[in-house]
């Protein structure tokens, strides 16, 4: 692109690998289920991306919103039973047309349904990211979806946003576009009076008096969903472009739209990118102020005798949060101890323990300070 283009512009425009995720609204209706108008014309863009030689995985909404004029449903469920049938009947269709869709440019797809639980738990991490590279090995499209049928509210990512986001990480993305009805960033509702686009987002400061929305009637997503998603991701490594479906084709093809949100310098590790943002914490580890110290600025690993009480079960290998006697969390990390022995290890100094014991509760490697929101 143009001399004028921001760093973050030209990572996103020549990015080999990318994932592009698809809201509700873009693709369905109340009134008619799947759009397949708008569907084939968002995969014309991602497939010019492709020919142009970049990998995409498309993390796809819409699958309760499909499911809603079959099964006579004229608004989006509350209930989760009924959330979960739309899902079932919506999930077929929307594969269904994605696959007939690239099926115009001798492409294969394959529907990749993913949990909460599958991100939590590091050797579903693993199968799940197989999966996906695999897929793409083999020039297949792969398209995601939160599985809504099996999903609890307690273990739903709440949105397909931050689905998207954990994606990006899972397959080492150089891209994040999120595309939906909403054309960029703004200080406030631009339905409710003047508002002003924000094209690019270098750091917080940038979100200063910024006022993000809830979702709309088909999606649960919304701006504020669409912001935290896009800042998880950059937090990782990951620029992020949000723009309007409309635009795909453009935002898709480098053109300036949207909103930019530049990436942290240095990506973080898959293992520490699950320890902060994928994994459930088990249980909580109550710090002093020393200890809080050591781990948030001098990153340092977490010893016993920094510890005031433990809260919750877990066991040795699973992901904890670490608050301090603010009960602010200040990081997550993975115990080396279950509760029950380390309830008896608090505040004793190391060579005061038993050889086995000596190791750290939270070692440095398996330690992410949590910065304030």
């Amino acid at each position: 692109m143009g001399g004028t283009e921001s760093p973050a512009r030209q990572a996103i425009s020549s990015a080999r690998r990318v994932v592009v995720k698809i809201g509700s609204s873009a693709l369905t209706s109340l009134a008619g289920g799947i759009d397949l108008q708008r569907l084939d014309l968002l995969a014309d863009a991602v497939e010019a991306r492709m020919q142009a030689g970049s990998d995409v995985v498309v993390v796809s909404s819409g699958a309760i919103g499909a499911g809603m004029a079959p099964l006579g449903l004229t608004r989006r469920p509350k209930d989760l039973a009924t959330k979960q049938a739309a899902a079932s009947v919506g999930q077929l269709a929307l594969a269904h047309a994605w696959g007939t869709s690239f099926t115009r440019y001798g492409r294969t797809v394959g529907q990749v349904l993913l949990s909460a639980d599958d991100f939590g738990r590091r050797e579903h991490h693993r199968n799940a990211q197989r999966t996906l590279d695999r897929l793409r090995s083999l020039g297949a499209v792969a398209v995601v979806n939160e599985n809504d049928t099996v999903a609890t509210e307690e273990i739903r990512f709440g949105d397909n946003d931050r689905l998207a986001a954990l994606v990006a990480h899972l397959v080492g993305a150089d891209a994040l576009f999120l595309l939906s009805d909403v054309d960029g960033l703004y200080d406030g509702d631009p339905r409710k009076g003047a508002a002003t686009m924000i094209p690019e987002v270098r750091s917080s400061a940038d979100l200063d008096g910024v006022i993000a929305g809830s979702g709309g009637a088909l999606g649960t997503g919304g701006m504020a969903s669409k912001l935290s998603a896009a800042r998880l991701a950059a937090d990782a490594g990951v620029p992020v472009l949000l723009a309007a479906a409309s635009d795909a084709a453009a935002a898709l093809g480098g053109g300036q739209v949207g909103t930019a949100f530049t990436a942290r310098g240095v990506r973080l590790s898959a293992r520490k990118f699950w320890v902060r943002h994928a994994a459930d914490a088990r249980g909580v580890l109550v710090l002093d102020a020393g200890a809080v110290r050591a781990v948030s600025r001098r990153r340092s690993s977490l010893l016993a005798a920094g510890i005031t009480s433990v809260r919750g079960r877990f066991y040795g290998g699973d992901v904890v949060a670490l608050v301090g006697p603010d009960d602010v969390v200040v990081a997550r990390g993975v115990v080396a101890y279950d509760s029950t022995e380390l309830a008896n290890m608090l505040g004793s100094s190391t060579a005061d323990l038993p050889s086995e014991l000596q190791r750290p509760v939270v070692h440095a490697d398996d330690l992410v300070a949590v910065e304030p929101a």
